[in-house]
C-alpha cells in the first residue's frame, strides 16, 4: 500500500493497471485470497496506538488495566561538568649556577627523579677553599685582638679604682674595645662570604621532579646564571581546560574534581584557578585543576578529561526503561494518580550508569515501570495483581503484563 498506511491516498498496483478499484483482475485476485480487502473499521484500527486499541477493545466501562509502579522521591542531583584538556607541569625550574666556574661533575641524567636538596652539578672550587682558610685566619686574628682589648679594659678599670691610673684613660680603652669588636664582625662576614662562595660550587635541586634537557656537560664553563639542569615539577600535576559560558557562574576555586587520562590514569583534586576573562576565539574561560601526583606517574602533556562537581540541584534518578513518548513525540513518564494513568513531560539533565537524572516531576511520584505502553493518559489502572496482554487480561505474578 505504499508504506503510508490505509486511507492516506495510496493505490495498489492492480488499481493502477485496471483504472478501477474493483476491476476483473482485482476481483479474481481477491476471490483467490491473494489481494486482501480492508474494511473501513480495520483501517481506522490500524491508525490507533497499542494503548488506544486496548482502551477501545475494553471500552470505557471495561476492567482497569493492571500495571506495576514504583515510587520515586526527589533527591539532590549532582551537577557535574566534564572538561577536556591536557595535563601540564606545575613548573619547569632551571637549576642555575650562582658563580662562574668549570663543571667538574654532573650527578644526574635526563629522566632521573630528584627530590628537593639533591646534588645536581659540582663546579671546580678553584681558589675558593683557600679564600675560606684565609677568612678563618682573619677571624681568629680579630678575635685575639678583641680578647686583648677586653683585657686592657679590665686592667684599666682596676687601676683607676685604686687611683693608679688617671680617669681620662677609660675612654681610650673603651674605644679600642669597640674597634676590636667591629673587626671581629667584619672578619666573620668575610668568612661567611667565602664559605657561601664555596657552597655555590655545588648546584642543588630546589624542587622535586624529573630532570630534562638542557643539562650541563662535564668540563664546560658555566657563567653566573648558566643552566646546570632543568627540572619538571610533576607533583602536583595541573589540568588545563576551559569552562563554557553557560557554566561559568557555577565555577569557583575549591571545587572537587576527578581526572581521567587517555592512558587510563585517575586522580582527584580541586580547582585552583578560574580566569576572569573569556578566550576571544572560543568564548570559554580557562581553568586549572591541581591533582596530587606523588609518584610522578601522570606525565605532562597527556590528553585528559576532568569532571568537576559544581554542586547539586533537585531531581529524580530514573531507570531508562520507564521513559516513554506520548502521541506528540514528547519525552516523559507515565504515572498513576488517583487510580488513573497520567503522562508527565520531563527534561533529561544527565545520563549516568545508575540511570538518568530528570527534572519536571513532583516531590513524590508513582511511575509505571511495567505496562506503560498499554495505557493512555486518563485511563483507569489497577496497581494490583491484574495484568494485561494485548486484548485480554489474565492473572500473573506481581501484576506484570502477560
Amino acid at each position: 500500500m505504499g508504506g503510508q498506511g490505509p486511507g492516506n491516498g495510496e493505490r495498489s498496483i492492480v488499481s493502477l493497471i485496471e483504472g478501477d478499484d474493483h476491476g476483473p483482475i482485482s476481483t479474481t485476485l481477491a476471490e483467490a485470497g491473494v489481494l486482501p480487502e480492508h474494511s473501513q473499521e480495520e483501517a481506522e484500527l490500524a491508525r490507533l496506538t497499542i494503548a488506544e486499541r486496548v482502551a477501545q477493545t475494553n471500552g470505557a466501562s471495561g476492567a482497569a488495566v493492571s500495571v506495576r509502579t514504583q515510587t520515586f522521591e526527589r533527591q539532590q542531583m549532582p551537577i557535574e561538568v566534564t572538561l577536556r584538556g591536557r595535563t601540564t607541569a606545575a613548573a619547569n625550574v632551571s637549576a642555575v649556577a650562582e658563580t662562574a666556574a668549570v663543571v667538574e661533575t654532573v650527578h644526574v641524567q635526563k629522566g632521573d627523579q630528584v627530590e628537593a636538596g639533591d646534588l645536581l652539578c659540582s663546579l671546580a672550587p678553584g681558589t675558593r677553599a683557600a679564600a675560606v682558610a684565609q677568612a678563618e685566619a682573619g677571624l681568629a686574628q680579630a678575635e685575639a685582638g678583641l680578647a686583648q682589648a677586653q683585657l686592657d679594659l679590665e686592667t684599666n678599670t682596676s687601676l683607676r679604682e685604686r687611683g693608679l691610673a688617671p680617669a681620662n684613660t677609660a675612654n681610650s680603652v673603651q674605644v679600642a674595645l669597640a674597634g676590636a669588636e667591629a673587626q671581629v664582625s667584619s672578619a666573620q662576614a668575610a668568612l661567611d662570604n667565602a664559605r657561601a662562595e664555596l657552597d655555590r660550587t655545588e648546584i642543588i635541586a630546589e624542587v622535586s621532579g624529573l630532570v630534562q634537557a638542557p643539562i650541563a656537560t662535564r668540563g664546560s664553563m658555566l657563567s653566573q646564571g648558566g643552566v646546570c639542569a632543568t627540572i619538571v615539577q610533576l607533583d602536583p600535576i595541573v589540568f588545563s581546560g576551559s569552562v563554557a559560558e553557560a557554566n561559568i557562574t557555577l565555577a569557583r576555586t575549591g571545587l572537587a574534581a576527578r581526572l581521567h587520562t587517555v592512558t587510563n590514569q585517575n586522580a582527584t583534586g580541586e580547582v585552583t584557578y578560574v580566569a576572569a576573562s573569556a578566550d576571544d576565539a572560543t568564548r570559554s574561560f580557562p581553568v586549572e585543576i591541581e591533582f596530587d601526583n606523588p609518584d610522578f606517574s601522570i606525565r605532562e602533556g597527556v590528553t585528559a578529561t576532568a569532571t568537576v562537581n559544581m554542586g547539586t540541584m533537585p531531581g529524580h534518578l530514573l531507570p531508562q526503561s520507564v521513559l516513554t513518548l506520548n502521541d506528540d513525540g514528547v519525552l516523559g513518564v507515565k504515572s498513576v494518580q488517583d487510580g488513573t494513568a497520567s503522562f508527565t513531560p520531563i527534561t533529561i539533565v544527565s545520563d549516568t550508569r545508575d540511570g538518568v537524572w530528570v527534572t519536571g516531576l513532583p516531590q513524590s511520584i508513582d511511575i509505571i515501570t511495567i505496562g506503560q505502553e498499554f495505557v493512555i493518559d486518563g485511563q483507569a489502572v489497577q496497581t494490583g495483581q491484574e495484568a494485561v496482554s494485548g486484548d485480554a487480561t489474565e492473572s500473573t505474578e506481581e501484576g506484570a503484563p502477560a
